[in-house]
């Protein structure tokens, strides 16, 4: 099982295939098994990095270092030590978060970023949601779990997919329940017209947890930036409609080398 230790934890990873470096970030809680409908398709011509970000998945489960700028350290540091080549980032969820801080800070090491179904600043619009949340997670983490995550999934969908995505949260460390405390904190909307990397946003259409509208805004506000609405899909588009969204990920992955060219 790979594994690499930076900043005092231990990050599980695979990396499959060869060519252009994508970087795969997971949401809250589940981990790089997320991704699985996407490797046959992109690790024929693209070297895949899927990270299970500290407390989640295979990857240990710190007390500290639960916090945006925690696991944006840890991917500088996955970056060099795997010697990665300037990848695009595709983050889902707070995922998305992750990849746009990387790219607002660390410009020089990533060719740009992919959010796909990401917050920005939603959750600092809704503090009272967001503040009920956390209070729940504390009070009953189980339950509130599995009543939460259905509504991230669109009307339709197995549910084993949706049985699968609660065991892999409710497996995942409680210290990363951080980064929901946080969040009502959080907006990225002032720093977006500074970003200088190439950004396309990936949003499900019937997303109820993060509004399309968010991507649209986030994409007003940044240079050059792009939006994908993929049909019949909610929060979590890479697992419900997973040629769809390949589709959109290999335009936003050609429009992004034609910026960059």
């Amino acid at each position: 099982m790979p594994s690499l230790d930076v900043n005092g934890t231990t990050l599980h990873y695979e990396d499959e295939g060869t060519g252009p470096a994508l970087l795969l970030l997971h949401g809250w809680g589940t981990s790089g098994r997320t991704w699985g409908a996407q490797l046959p398709g992109f690790t024929r011509d693209h070297r895949v990095v899927t990270v299970d970000w500290r407390g989640c998945g295979r990857s240990a489960r710190p007390v500290r270092g639960n916090t945006t700028a925690g696991v944006v350290g840890d991917l500088v540091e996955l970056i060099g030590a795997l010697r990665l080549d300037r990848p695009v980032v595709v983050g889902s969820s707070i995922g998305g978060t992750f990849a746009t801080e990387l790219g607002l800070s660390r410009p020089e090491l990533i060719a740009g970023v992919v959010p796909v179904g990401a917050p920005g600043y939603w959750p600092s619009t809704r503090p009272r949601a967001q503040a009920e949340l956390v209070a729940a997670l504390r009070r009953d983490r189980a339950g509130t779990v599995a009543g939460w995550v259905p509504g991230w999934y669109a009307p339709g969908t197995a549910p084993a997919l949706v049985d699968r995505t609660v065991r892999q949260i409710l497996d995942s460390g409680v210290h990363i329940d951080e980064h929901q405390a946080t969040a009502d904190g959080y907006d990225q909307r002032p720093a977006l017209p500074e970003l200088r990397v190439p950004i396309h946003y990936l949003h499900g259409e019937l997303d109820t947890a993060i509004p399309p509208e968010v991507a649209r805004t986030c994409a007003a506000r940044t240079p050059g930036a792009g939006v994908t609405v993929i049909a019949g899909a909610a929060h979590m588009p890479h697992q419900e409609r997973p040629d769809g969204f390949d589709t959109a990920l290999r335009s936003a992955l050609a429009r992004m080398a034609r910026t960059a060219g």
